[in-house]
Formats: C-alpha cells, sequence, structure tokens
C-alpha cells in the first residue's frame, strides 16, 4: 500500500477495532518515573492484573500501541516476516533484521518492547550474541522457542523441535547473557502441538529450572489446556497466552486468561490483520470506484494523522533551535 493510506486506514480502523477487544488492558501507572522499561515490565508482570501486549511490527504501529495507553508493545517475528519480506512466518527473518526492528520500536516508544528471538538464531553461545544485541538496542524481554532452525509459525503444521537439554542451554545461557537482571528472559515451548501435554508441561518444568522469567505455552487447544498449564506452573512463574485471531487457541477475553491464572497476553498480529482487510478494502474501491473518496470513513485523515505522530512537537522543536532568516 502506499504510505498514507496505509498508515491512514490503519489508524482509523484497525485500532477501533482493537479497543473493545483489549479493552480490559487499561493503563497502569508506576511510582517510579525513572524506572528502566524493563523494571516496568517486571512490575507488571508482578501485577494481580493481566498485562496486555498487542503486536507491533514497526515503529509506526508501536506508536499507535503507545497512544492507545497499553503498557507494553510485543515485536512479532511473524509480523515482521510478513511486513519486512512479504512473505509467511517459515524462519527467513534475520537476526540483524529484528534487531533493527527493535531499534527503529525503541527510538519511538518508551513502554517496554517484548521482541520475538524465534530459536535465538543458533546454538547456546549465538543466543547469547542475541540476547546482547536485543538488549544492546533497547529491548526489555526476548523470548525463545525450542523449534529447530528454520522455525515456523507456532500455529502452523511441520514444527520440528530441539532436545529439552538443548533448549535449556539455551534459556541459561540467556540469563547469563544479559547486562541487566531486570532483562526478562521468555521460554517458550512448542512441545504441545507436537508431543502433548505432559512433553510440554515437562519441558516447561525444566525451562523455569533454567532460570526462566516467563514460561510460554504455545499452541493449547481450549481453556482445559491453558488451566492444565496454569495448575501445573501458576505461582511458580509468570505465563504468557498468545491470542492468535484464527489460529489453534480459541480467543479468550483478557479477564479470562487473568482469572485462568495468567500474567500477561500477547495479540501478535492482530493490527497487522486489520490492515490486510482494510488496505484491500481501500484498494478494491481505488480499483472500482476511480476515487479514495467513498473510503475516507476507513482513514485518518492529513492533518490527524500528523497530530498522531508529534508534529506539534516538531514545530515546537523548529521554532526553538532553527534560525530564522532576517
Amino acid at each position: 500500500l502506499p504510505a498514507p493510506l496505509h498508515f491512514r486506514s490503519l489508524a482509523a480502523v484497525v485500532l477501533a477495532m482493537l479497543r473493545p477487544r483489549l479493552a480490559h488492558a487499561g493503563r497502569r501507572w508506576f511510582s517510579a518515573a525513572s524506572a528502566s522499561p524493563a523494571q516496568l515490565l517486571r512490575q507488571a508482570l508482578k501485577a494481580p492484573e493481566i498485562l496486555v501486549a498487542p503486536g507491533c511490527y514497526d515503529a509506526f504501529t508501536a506508536t499507535l500501541i503507545d497512544k492507545a495507553s497499553f503498557q507494553a508493545c510485543y515485536l512479532s517475528g511473524a509480523g515482521v516476516s510478513y511486513s519486512h519480506t512479504g512473505r509467511p512466518d517459515v524462519g527467513l527473518v534475520t537476526q540483524t533484521e529484528m534487531v533493527s526492528r527493535i531499534a527503529a520500536v525503541a527510538e519511538a516508544v518508551q513502554i517496554p518492547i517484548i521482541a520475538d528471538g524465534d530459536t535465538g538464531y543458533g546454538n547456546a553461545v549465538n543466543v547469547m550474541r542475541t540476547v546482547k544485541m536485543y538488549e544492546q538496542v533497547g529491548c526489555s524481554a526476548i523470548q525463545l522457542e525450542d523449534q529447530q532452525f528454520p522455525k515456523r509459525c507456532g500455529h502452523l503444521a511441520g514444527k520440528e523441535l530441539i532436545s529439552a537439554a538443548e533448549m535449556a542451554g539455551k534459556v541459561r545461557a540467556a540469563c547469563d547473557a544479559r547486562r541487566s537482571s531486570d532483562f526478562v528472559v521468555i521460554a517458550r515451548t512448542d512441545a504441545l502441538a507436537t508431543h502433548g501435554m505432559d512433553e510440554a508441561l515437562a519441558r516447561a518444568e525444566l525451562y523455569v529450572e533454567a532460570g526462566a522469567d516467563v514460561i510460554f505455552v504455545e499452541s493449547p487447544a481450549g481453556r482445559e489446556d491453558l488451566e492444565a498449564v496454569a495448575v501445573r506452573l501458576g505461582g511458580r512463574v509468570p505465563l504468557l497466552a498468545n491470542m492468535v485471531e484464527g489460529g489453534k487457541t480459541p480467543l479468550f477475553t483478557n479477564k479470562e486468561l487473568e482469572e485462568m491464572g495468567y500474567a500477561v497476553v500477547i495479540y501478535p498480529n492482530a493490527i497487522l490483520r486489520g490492515v490486510a482487510k482494510v488496505g484491500a478494502d481501500i484498494l478494491e474501491d481505488l480499483k472500482s470506484k476511480d476515487t479514495t473518496r467513498e473510503s475516507l470513513h476507513m482513514m485518518r485523515n492529513f492533518k490527524e494523522l500528523n497530530k498522531l505522530l508529534g508534529i506539534d512537537q516538531f514545530r515546537e522543536f523548529e521554532s526553538k533551535y532553527l534560525r530564522s532568516e532576517e
């Protein structure tokens, strides 16, 4: 999509779609104004209310999340793959491409960034460098998974796993590599889909013992699976739930997940899916009606979009720092 068309439709329609679904998130206010984003994330993970982290794929979508008053964003590897390569989430995105996206998001927003680290881009030694790079550019948490490389979306068929012992080594390496103990290491297991619940829970427990700060069991098939994870691990470590529209896990409300015992929920590509639908509708209107005039209700107008992106602040900068010509 042309950039202005893409952004306006996204801001006007997709956020409107998201607000009712994510309304329970609310806004948290932390007393420690000087706390780092990673410290704020750790505080949120300990709070009684579930932390809702909508997914972003670039600085613009992270800005939308921030402006909507959410307290964290999730940089989705799938979202980066969709938006950067125009391809599905099948392990095409590289470490440096993710680091570049994290840096751009960190420049745009101050809220904590939870970033997808896929398999860590290699073995445990590679994981150490990945953690250092993520943390250095402003990430507050990394998510690592126990799939073989090249990995694929957790809601796709055909996944293959590394051994539990190898993944535990990656978790230990990630914890040892972080510069600050506030940096959060999230361990994800995909074993539920490939080996069943017993193996998934056994792996999750091993990753907790290895030092994982948060556990993410991917692709529960329903409430029974979600509750089984919470019964086994709840109270020992914060649990993450993944709401993928059209994925293997049914959509539950944030409140329902909170009551099950989950501390954080991500919506990795809700915005992107909205963009795909709204963008296609606008293009269809342009093709069939010879104008975008009939699509204005799906867009933020030029002035609104610039205001959203902080044009007033930049005008203040210009007034303060640029010398006027006599």
